[in-house]
């Protein structure tokens, strides 16, 4: 025996068709598909679901109109009725679940199903009004008929709803206030990224502080402007409002307050001391030599007066302090002595 006597056993392996190789072959010309046609063509595959041509089965059959509801809630109902002959035949004291002495017995779904009345605890249970019933009860079920529940409570039962809760509740392992526990990094990178993370949720809150106290700040600042506008008293027509006009009033109510206002209480408002001072008093002394020298207004005084502006100042300062007037005129005495001597000597 060599090598290339080993042969595979007799029908163990068998060779492939090769078509479309001659007459010879056995599978030349056609190569098995027959004589033209849609199945002798190249990608001439026919669905399964063609018929030739006519109305396909999918489409004669009718159809269910309507939808299907993927919210729909999916309950294990049960019948007042059934609790009532479940209870009269004692299955519930044969099942473990009899009530203690004076205590009502209690139906919920692991009791219902001890007795053969639900099949899946995992769907909500219902209780229907269909039956009688004269044994009280404390019923816990998902929901209840109106019918149903007159008929436990009329039996001297009592009802309970397990309610679904209408916000989310935090799950076991979380804080009421719904922040979960954070969890401590294993590797140093972790640890280093949780406090980059904290840190930039810190900023976060931060910035978004400030700007509510800017836009806070803002628009208080505009309402109180707001308010100054609408309080604020409009000033002649607003027609007349140009820069020019503007000014010259600015000026005008300046001065205004600038120029002190003549009053008749001037002697009021006066200095208490007797004796004058500064360019007033020697005005007024002036004045009063002059006034005793001539016996009158001197021609020369008046001009002289007139030119130094002393003249009101002293008028002025002798009406608004009467005071003054008594030591203004004791200097002038002796000048009086010597004018009576002269006017002797020349009689």
């Amino acid at each position: 025996m060599k090598l290339h006597d080993l042969r595979p056993a007799e029908g163990s392996h068998k060779a492939r068709t090769r078509v479309g190789r001659g007459i010879a072959a056995g599978k030349g010309k056609t190569a098995g598909r027959g004589t033209k046609g849609q199945k002798a063509r190249a990608g001439g595959s026919i669905p399964p679901w063609f018929e030739g041509g006519q109305t396909p089965l999918h489409q004669r059959i009718p159809k269910l109109r309507g939808f299907t509801n993927r919210a729909k809630v999916q309950f294990e109902v049960v019948n007042v009725g059934a609790i009532a002959q479940r209870v009269e035949a004692g299955a519930f004291a044969e099942a473990g679940t009899a009530p203690k002495k004076g205590e009502q017995l209690t139906i919920n779904a692991d009791i219902l199903r001890a007795v053969g009345l639900v099949r899946d605890v995992r769907k909500p249970l219902k209780i229907l009004g269909a039956g009688e019933l004269s044994a009280a009860l404390f019923v816990v079920a998902d929901a209840f008929t109106k019918s149903a529940m007159q008929k436990i409570e009329a039996a001297g039962g009592v009802v309970s709803v397990l309610e679904v809760p209408a916000v989310p509740r935090p799950a076991l392992g979380v804080d009421g206030d719904g922040a979960r526990p954070v969890r401590e990094r294993r590797t140093a990178a972790g640890r280093a990224d949780a406090v980059r993370t904290e840190e930039a949720r810190a900023q976060r809150t931060a910035d978004a502080a400030e700007r509510t106290a800017e836009a806070t700040a803002t628009s208080a600042a505009k309402s109180v402007r707001a308010e100054r506008t609408e309080a604020a008293p409009t000033r002649g027509n607003t027609t007349e409002g140009s820069p020019s006009r503007k000014r010259s009033s600015k000026a005008a109510d300046a001065a205004e307050e600038a120029t002190p206002t003549a009053t008749t209480d001037a002697p009021a408002v006066a200095p208490a001391s007797t004796e004058p001072t500064g360019a007033a008093a020697e005005a007024a002394v002036d004045a009063a030599d002059a006034v005793d020298a001539t016996d009158g207004p001197s021609a020369t005084g008046a001009p002289e007066a007139a030119r130094t502006g002393t003249a009101e100042p002293a008028a002025k300062a002798t009406e608004s302090n009467p005071a003054a007037d008594a030591p203004a005129t004791e200097p002038t005495t002796e000048a009086d002595a010597d004018s009576e001597a002269a006017a002797d000597e020349s009689a």
